[in-house]
């Protein structure tokens, strides 16, 4: 356990410290506060200080920003700017622009959670369901949010029935499940190789010398990749398909 909560203190103390200066503002004791955020789960520390970082990574490239000469932030950022457009250009088309934030924010959220699990005694976060979950979510409602903006309620229902009247009331229900069930599928295909690749690494290490159990430690970082890409590929298609007028 101790291993286990290697980094939760750096989050315990910018949590504490957040949570004590808000308690105070309302009146209550600031040990409430402590008392909070132990009872909060590790993988949500960990998301915290990622979200945490990802931020602070941002903020140091905006305000380095240098056309002349870019430092190795701004290139890193670059980089995964045009990774993340050329694949939202592709597969959502024109307009891509206003989602490449979201997706790019998914992409980078999702490795980092999943490459966590490569420092021993951390389990992977988004190998707990909740966390693959809520992203999973979030991207139902943002996607449904720019099918509504673009298309409107009624234009965008119109989507769920088909192209022909006759049997629209078949399809419509079969629609509303389809889309219900992308949530789960982004969930489950998340989680369920996420907590794979960490039991499968856990019985390498405690069962094969060491040289052995590092494959699997490359292992691990493949599929943290290729997950976290599938996640926000797929988030990309559901959007794409939201805002499409080409029904």
């Amino acid at each position: 356990m101790a291993q286990t909560l290697a980094l939760t203190p750096v989050v315990e103390h910018l949590l504490g410290g957040a949570l004590s200066k808000l308690y105070q503002a309302l009146g209550v004791a600031p040990a409430d506060a402590a008392k909070d955020v132990a009872s909060v789960s590790d993988a949500f520390k960990y998301e915290f200080l990622i979200a945490a970082g990802l931020i602070a990574f941002f903020l140091i490239v905006r305000l380095t920003l240098s056309v002349e000469k870019p430092n190795p932030a701004q290139q890193i950022a670059e980089m995964i700017h045009e990774f993340t457009g050329n694949q939202a250009e592709s597969v959502i088309g024109h307009g891509y622009e206003r989602f490449q934030a979201y997706a790019t924010c998914i992409l980078l959220f999702i490795v980092f959670n999943n490459l966590l699990g490569l420092i021993p005694g951390i389990t992977t976060p988004t190998s707990q369901p909740v966390v693959p979950l809520g992203l999973a979510v979030l991207t139902f409602l943002y996607y449904n949010y720019y099918g509504v903006r673009t298309h409107g309620l009624i234009g965008y229902l119109k989507q769920f029935a088909g192209p022909m009247w006759q049997i629209s009331w078949l399809l419509f229900p079969v629609e509303v499940i389809s889309h219900l069930a992308r949530m789960m599928s982004l969930t489950i295909r998340l989680y369920a190789n996420m907590l794979a690749s960490d039991l499968l690494a856990l019985i390498c290490f405690s069962m094969i010398p060491l040289i052995a159990p590092v494959a699997f430690l490359g292992l691990h970082a493949f599929v943290a990749l290729i997950q976290a890409y599938v996640f926000m590929l797929l988030s990309m298609i559901y959007l794409g398909m939201a805002v499409s007028h080409e029904h």
